[in-house]
């Protein structure tokens, strides 16, 4: 990581732009610096650089060192002393706020529905309505897209939530009770759909559900009750078909899924849930709703 990325990082625990520099010069130098010393180091102009030591000193991120009567120095906490400080007043302030914010709120009006136009924000979504869970938690699609929410998943499962997830592909380190999503391979599930489907939702209270298929990324974020019941019970049927194509001959099931002209045509309608979604997020130039093919194998 570069001294900028740093300070970057800094600025985001509540830094200004101005202390994270002379505090990365200071931890840089490793000996006590003067004001001179600490502008001409880190940029910080000589007419505010000790206005800038003073916030530092008084947030305990540095020390001044008197070196003689007239000699002033600084000298940086260490960093791994300031980290542990600076979490430890991030957890302080986060249980005080755990507690007084909803003292402070107003019940919600209105359902909350909103747009997701990127994967960051669709997966940064995720990550909170994981976070959320207390009893139970439902995750459906691609290993791409679980990766980076498994530590969450991970966490919630350890702190006892029934945790439910598909995946559309081999994962060699499963979390709670995942299903492989095997009766119909993921390269034909993602023509079907037109892009890589992501469900998550959390106490049956609020959801996410998005796609995402080469750089793009679409979705929505709700706690409207019957969207989320429709999440939630489009996990619960693919786990519980799973569960009965288990039960079955392989090759008697591959035919049934392949041949029967009922699922067929429910399989027909390739592309549509990806054309909708990017519909519905308001992107530009959204497709149209695909036509249906003709019935047939996939």
């Amino acid at each position: 990581m570069s001294q900028q990325s740093v300070i970057d990082e800094l600025q985001r625990l509540g830094m200004s732009g101005y202390e994270a520099k002379a505090y990365v010069a200071l931890v840089a130098a490793g000996t006590p610096l003067n004001g001179y010393e600490v502008a001409k180091r880190s940029g910080v102009p000589r007419s505010t650089v000790y206005e800038t030591l003073g916030k530092l000193v008084g947030r305990g991120a540095a020390y001044e060192v008197r070196a003689g009567e007239a000699s002033v120095g600084y000298l940086s906490l260490p960093p791994t002393a300031l980290l542990d400080r600076m979490r430890r007043e991030f957890d302080r302030s986060i249980d005080a706020l755990r507690s007084a914010l909803p003292e402070v709120a107003s019940p919600p009006q209105v359902r909350l529905v909103h747009s997701l136009s990127d994967r960051q924000s669709l997966l940064a979504r995720s990550e909170d309505v994981i976070a959320a869970a207390h009893t139970d938690l439902f995750v459906s699609g691609w290993p791409q897209e679980i990766a980076p929410l498994k530590p969450l998943v991970r966490r919630a499962s350890d702190e006892g939530v029934d945790v439910s997830v598909v995946s559309f592909g081999a994962d060699p380190e499963p979390v709670g009770n995942t299903i492989a999503h095997t009766f119909s391979q993921p390269e034909v599930v993602l023509e079907n759909l037109g892009c890589r489907l992501l469900v998550v939702s959390a106490d049956r209270e609020q959801a996410v559900i998005g796609g995402v298929v080469n750089g793009d990324a679409w979705g929505v974020f709700t706690d409207d009750p019957a969207v989320v019941l429709v999440a939630v019970e489009y996990v619960r049927h693919d786990i519980a078909m799973h569960l009965i194509a288990q039960k079955f001959d392989i090759a008697d099931f591959e035919q049934f899924w392949t041949s029967d002209p009922a699922i067929r045509r429910l399989r027909s309608d390739h592309g549509a849930p990806a054309a909708v979604l990017r519909r519905g997020s308001g992107s530009a130039g959204a497709p149209r709703r695909p036509k249906r093919r003709p019935s047939g194998p996939s």
